[in-house]
C-alpha cells in the first residue's frame, strides 16, 4: 500500500513499539470508567533512580537519572493517565541559582526520546546520512549535553513512551489528543513535577521539538497566566509555528518561498559552498525577485526568469523547474534530486537519502528515509537504558513515533492552527523572557524560512529576546557533531552559562 506524504503542521507519522500493551485502555463496547480501564493494565513500575556520570567539556559530571510516573487526575480526582518522564539532575547540595528544563518532542506523537538523546548525558547516532539501524550497540556519553549548566527532565505525552491513558478511545482522544487539551493537561503535569521534585522557586527553561515547539509557545503562555509558573527562556527546536494556509490562501507563494532557501541551502552543503553569506543571497532573492515573479501567474518573462535562477540554485534541470512553475514541491524534488543514483531524500534533511526499491513508480512508494532509520536505534537505546541501567521495567510497549495518537489527533481551527500569537504574548507578559528559534538548513518538513519571516515580523519590543539560529543539517541537526556543539555554545550563551 502506497503511503501518504501529505506534510501538516505534524508530519511524524511512523510507529515504533516494543512489548505489547496499548496506549490506552482496550475498548469492549464502548467507553469504560476510568477506575475498570485501569484493571485491564499492568501497574507501573515505582519511580527508580540510579547514580551516573559523564564527561561533558573534559569534566567528570556525577548525576542521578530517575524514571518516574505523574498522574493525570479529571475532574472528580479520578486517575485517567499516567505520564512517565525521564529526568537528570547534577548530584551534591541543591545551588538555588542552576536551572531545570523541561523537555518535549513533538509528532503529535513523539516522545521525547530524539531531544533526550539531544540533551541528555547518552546518545546514540542517528539521523545522518549513512547511519545503519542495526549499528547500536551502546549509549555513549554525550559531549553535546547541556547537563553541565541545567538539569533536564524529558516528558512523554500521552500515547508516547510508555505514558498512557487509563480510559478508552473516545475519551482519550477527548481529554489528550488535541491542541488546546495537549497544552491543558501537560501545563499541569510541569507544575506538577515542580512541585514533586521542589524546583518551582529554580530558573525554569522549556524546550521544544517540531511540535514540541509548535507546543512550547502556547506551554509557556499557559503557565505564566495560568498556573503561575513564569520560564526564564524557550528553546524551540525545528518547529512550525503556522502553517502557510494560516498565513495566506492557496495563491500564496508562502509554501514555494519556505522551501526554496532550504532546497538551495542542501544544494550549496553538496557544493561544500554552505555559509552564512551565501544563504543571506538566497534567502534576498526568496522574498524578493522570486516572490514577485512568482505572483506573475502565467507571465512567461517572470516564468522564464525563476527557471533559470531556481534551476541554478538547486541543480534541477530547467525542464523540471519550468514544469512546476518555479514552485518546488518537497516530496517530487526528494524524488528527483536523486533520480539519476536511484535513491531518495529525506523530508527532515535533504541530504540524507536511502536507496529507492521501486525506481520506475510513479510514486513514492516508501516511507521516509530518517523516519525509517531512527526507529530501531532510538527505541533500543532509550528502553536499554530505562529497563537496564536504571531498572525500570514496566510490562508495557514503547512509542517512539505513535500512529495512533498521529491519526486521532484533533488539529484544531482558527487560532488553533498557529502558536505565534502565543508566542508574541508570553515575550510581552514578560519583558525579561528569551527564546532561541533553532532549525537546521536542510529541513524540508518544518522549513527554517518560515521561521526567519515570523521572527523578522515580531515588534521592535522584542529585537534582541527572540532569535534565530541555524546550523548545517536538517530536523535533527543535533544528530551531526559540529551542530549539535555550535547549538550548546549558542543555548549557553541564551542561560548565561560558563
Amino acid at each position: 500500500m502506497k503511503e501518504s506524504f501529505r506534510a501538516g503542521v505534524a508530519a511524524l507519522l511512523a510507529v515504533a513499539a516494543i512489548g505489547g500493551a496499548p496506549a490506552f485502555a482496550q475498548d469492549k463496547g464502548g467507553d469504560k470508567p476510568a477506575a475498570e480501564a485501569k484493571g485491564d493494565l499492568p501497574p507501573l513500575p515505582a519511580d527508580k533512580s540510579v547514580q551516573q556520570t559523564t564527561v561533558i567539556a573534559g569534566k567528570t559530571i556525577a548525576y542521578t537519572a530517575t524514571v518516574g510516573v505523574l498522574p493525570v487526575r479529571d475532574e472528580k480526582g479520578k486517575k485517567v493517565a499516567e505520564v512517565v518522564y525521564t529526568s537528570y539532575v547534577l548530584n551534591g547540595p541543591r545551588d538555588p541559582s542552576r536551572p531545570i528544563t523541561v523537555a518535549f518532542n513533538g509528532g503529535p506523537g513523539a516522545a521525547s526520546v530524539y531531544l533526550n538523546f539531544a540533551l541528555g548525558p547518552k546518545r546514540v547516532q542517528f539521523g545522518a546520512e549513512g547511519d545503519s539501524p542495526s549499528a547500536f550497540t551502546k549509549l555513549e556519553d554525550n559531549p553535546a549535553s547541556w547537563l553541565d549548566f541545567t538539569d533536564l527532565v524529558f516528558i512523554d505525552p500521552v500515547g508516547t513512551g510508555f505514558s498512557r491513558s487509563l480510559v478508552g478511545e473516545d475519551e482519550t482522544k477527548r481529554r489528550f489528543y488535541g491542541v488546546k487539551q495537549d497544552i491543558d493537561y501537560l501545563s499541569r503535569i510541569v507544575f506538577d513535577y515542580l512541585v514533586k521534585t521542589e524546583r518551582l522557586a529554580s530558573p525554569k527553561y522549556l524546550v521544544g521539538e517540531s511540535y514540541g515547539g509548535f507546543r512550547g509557545p502556547r506551554l509557556a503562555y499557559e503557565l505564566q497566566t495560568d498556573l503561575g509558573v513564569a520560564v526564564k527562556g524557550v528553546v524551540l527546536v525545528s518547529p512550525l509555528l503556522t502553517s502557510a494556509g494560516r498565513m495566506a490562501g492557496e495563491i500564496s507563494p508562502l509554501p514555494a518561498m519556505w522551501t526554496l532557501p532550504s532546497i538551495a541551502a542542501a544544494k550549496l552543503e553538496r557544493d561544500g559552498k554552505l555559509t552564512p553569506e551565501n544563504m543571506k543571497a538566497v534567502e534576498d532573492y526568496t522574498r524578493g525577485e522570486y516572490m514577485v515573479d512568482l505572483m506573475k501567474g502565467s507571465d512567461s518573462a517572470a516564468l522564464e526568469r525563476l527557471t533559470t535562477k531556481v534551476s541554478a540554485m538547486t541543480g534541477l534541470s530547467p525542464d523540471y523547474v519550468r514544469r512546476a512553475g518555479g514552485r518546488l514541491e518537497t516530496q517530487s524534488f526528494l524524488r528527483e534530486v536523486f533520480r539519476d543514483k536511484g535513491r531518495l531524500g529525506s523530508r527532515y534533511d535533504s541530504n540524507v537519502t536511502s536507496l529507492d526499491p521501486f525506481p520506475f513508480s510513479p510514486e513514492q512508494e516508501v516511507n521516509d528515509p530518517i523516519l525509517d532509520a531512527i526507529i530501531a536505534p532510538t527505541t533500543s537505546g532509550i528502553v536499554d537504558f530505562t529497563t537496564r541501567i536504571v531498572g525500570w521495567k514496566p510490562d508495557a510497549r514503547y512509542e517512539a513515533l505513535s500512529n495512533t495518537v498521529n491519526r486521532l489527533w484533533d488539529r484544531g481551527r482558527g487560532g488553533d492552527t498557529e502558536s505565534v500569537t502565543d508566542l508574541r504574548k508570553a515575550v510581552s507578559v514578560d519583558p525579561k523572557l528569551k527564546v532561541l528559534i533553532v532549525h537546521g538548513y536542510n529541513d524540508l518538513s518544518c522549513p527554517f524560512f518560515a521561521s526567519r519571516l515570523i521572527v523578522d515580523a515580531m515588534p521592535a519590543t522584542a529585537s534582541g529576546r527572540v532569535n534565530l539560529a541555524l546550523y548545517p543539517g536538517g530536523h535533527m541537526f543535533y544528530s551531526r557533531p559540529d551542530s549539535g556543539a555550535a547549538f550548546r555554545k549558542d543555548v549557553m550563551a541564551l542561560y548565561g552559562a560558563k
